[in-house]
């Protein structure tokens, strides 16, 4: 079908700076060595009016106050100005609207989950929501989580005052015949039931998943992210939005080198992001000499056979693959670096100047994100069309 669609169009695009070279270089380098011109690249873009404007009222007008105009609303360039007017003050107003918009999350999770889980709203918001898909990497993210609990479970009393609480909120869909997404759910289901009903544990680790993700539970999530996961195999994610909607409401990424992360880390500086693991070029190698179990992930696995997350064959299907052997999406790969990512995030989250300076900045250089540079650039060099005028009042 690609190759029909390649074809038939006058212009191919990746979507993401990377994928369209991995088109140009390797899936389909035939087509561009006969039609070089057909490939070029328009990356992806996410509306302010929805994704900031709408979703998030206390976000916008921090950002009209700040820069003295609200016409950031139709040139998000403008939220560069932001960086000009840094203080003490703004970092504490935008603590504020963090707040507001965590407790209105922490209403939605309460009457999705019949008041039995409660958020603390000064625990960091770990959040991962999109599809469910193996390339996507929730696993990654669970199995991080379960080694997360584990690691409570053996401290003292005294250790863990000394832990960041993290609530872990999971949100995505499957594909009707896809068992193994359906698996994930499953597990990330199973380990919160236990988790949220540790007394050992409390409030440092909570685990939701909120099902049926749709646009408007993401209007109540987006705003209430401190991270959010863009953790895909390099390669495999063409683009993604929601990374674009979570960092333009003042989440930082914790991420790989892969679809519009990359461009994000051009535009925000990767000292302002948590990224790790494997890069798109070192794929192939890394998949012809697999990376062994570590004792950390073997730790995890054996905890799941266990039953301690109920019925291990349940949850078998699921692990078996790494113990086989195959671990095509490289989560036996990436494994250790993402925990260590991951402490590296809570040292940062114990200075809250630095991190919340680090938040604004990202908020402040996400002007290229917008989709309305996106479809200026469809119309400029696919469509060749030109800028329709909208008529002013008096005209009207």
């Amino acid at each position: 079908m690609a190759n029909l669609a390649i074809v038939l169009s006058h212009t191919v695009n990746g979507v993401a700076a990377i994928h369209s070279q991995i088109l140009k270089d390797s899936l389909f380098n035939h087509f561009y060595t006969l039609w070089p011109n057909k490939f070029i690249n328009v990356t992806n873009g996410v509306t302010p009016r929805r994704w900031i404007k709408q979703c998030n009222p206390e976000l916008s007008k921090l950002i009209t106050e700040s820069i003295k105009t609200d016409e950031w609303v139709c040139d998000l360039s403008l939220v560069k100005g932001i960086e000009n007017v840094f203080s003490h003050d703004l970092i504490e107003k935008f603590i504020h609207v963090k707040q507001y918009n965590k407790d209105r999350l922490k209403h939605l999770v309460l009457t999705l989950t019949d008041s039995k889980v409660v958020l603390d709203r000064n625990a960091l918001f770990d959040v991962m929501c999109k599809r469910i898909h193996e390339y996507k990497r929730q696993l990654l993210n669970l199995f991080g989580t379960i080694h997360m609990y584990l690691r409570i479970k053996k401290m003292t009393p005294i250790q863990r005052l000394e832990l960041v609480p993290r609530v872990k909120i999971f949100a995505g869909k499957a594909a009707i015949g896809y068992a193994m997404a359906k698996g994930i759910i499953k597990l990330i289901n199973s380990v919160a039931d236990v988790v949220n009903n540790d007394p050992d544990v409390g409030n440092l680790l909570k685990v939701v998943f909120l099902p049926n993700y749709s646009v408007s539970l993401a209007e109540i999530i987006v705003p209430a992210n401190d991270i959010n996961e863009q953790i895909s195999t390099a390669g495999y994610e063409a683009s993604g939005t929601s990374c674009m909607k979570f960092v333009m409401n003042g989440g930082l990424i914790v991420g790989t080198w892969d679809g519009a992360n990359v461009e994000i880390a051009e535009e925000v500086g990767a000292e302002n992001m948590f990224m790790f693991g494997a890069k798109a070029h070192e794929v192939a190698d890394i998949r012809a000499n697999p990376t062994p179990i570590s004792p950390k992930l073997a730790q995890v696995l054996s905890a799941i056979d266990s039953g301690m997350f109920g019925s291990p064959d349940v949850h078998k299907f699921v692990i078996d693959q790494f113990r086989s052997g195959s671990d095509f999406y490289l989560v036996c790969r990436d494994f250790e670096s993402y925990v260590a990512i991951q402490n590296h995030i809570d040292s940062v989250w114990n200075n809250p100047e630095e991190w919340n300076t680090m938040c604004l900045r990202c908020i402040a250089r996400m002007g290229k994100f917008s989709s309305d540079r996106s479809i200026e650039e469809y119309a400029t060099n696919i469509w060749n069309v030109t800028k329709c005028p909208v008529p002013s009042g008096e005209q009207n």
